[in-house]
């Protein structure tokens, strides 16, 4: 399966190596791995949850879109959750395509779209307390680089 969502942490180089090694035709490979960033040396913890099912139900579906959109030869995605530590893990995005620019294009969909509209719930534990995070206005934007006039 080309989406998982899981609690347990994943081996970006063995995940890399697998995903390639099927990919005959590709010319290009991107990847892309998200960490717990603590800008202001204040977190401490992050929790992420997810409704099961729906999660992977909407991650399949824009997996899919970014498949046919950008001629991709494969995609995969994978979003931890649970409670994780700074400098742990989050995600990560990896795409195939014959050519680079499509490749680089279907993983800044893919990682645009799991900042922004992903069904996750984020809360940061820091040590003045705990706060949900919402999308930054800045990776919402960054989203609405896809949209068409078509989409409306």
């Amino acid at each position: 399966m080309s989406v998982r969502v899981q609690h347990e942490a994943f081996d970006l180089g063995a995940e890399v190596t697998a995903f390639t090694s099927t990919l005959a035709a590709a010319g290009a490979v991107v990847t892309f791995s998200g960490l717990v960033r603590d800008e202001g040396g204040t977190l401490t913890a992050m929790d992420i949850e997810h409704y099961p099912g729906m999660t992977e139900t909407a991650l399949s579906a824009i997996h899919g879109e970014a498949l046919a959109r950008f001629s991709l030869e494969d995609a995969l995605v994978i979003h931890r959750h649970g409670r994780l530590l700074p400098g742990e893990q989050i995600m990560m995005v990896a795409t195939a395509a014959r050519h680079r620019t499509d490749a680089f294009a279907g993983a800044e969909f893919l990682m645009d779209y799991l900042k922004s509209r992903a069904p996750f719930w984020k809360k940061e534990h820091t040590t003045d307390g705990a706060v949900w995070v919402s999308a930054r206005d800045e990776d919402t934007a960054a989203l609405g680089r896809w949209s068409s006039s078509d989409d409306d």
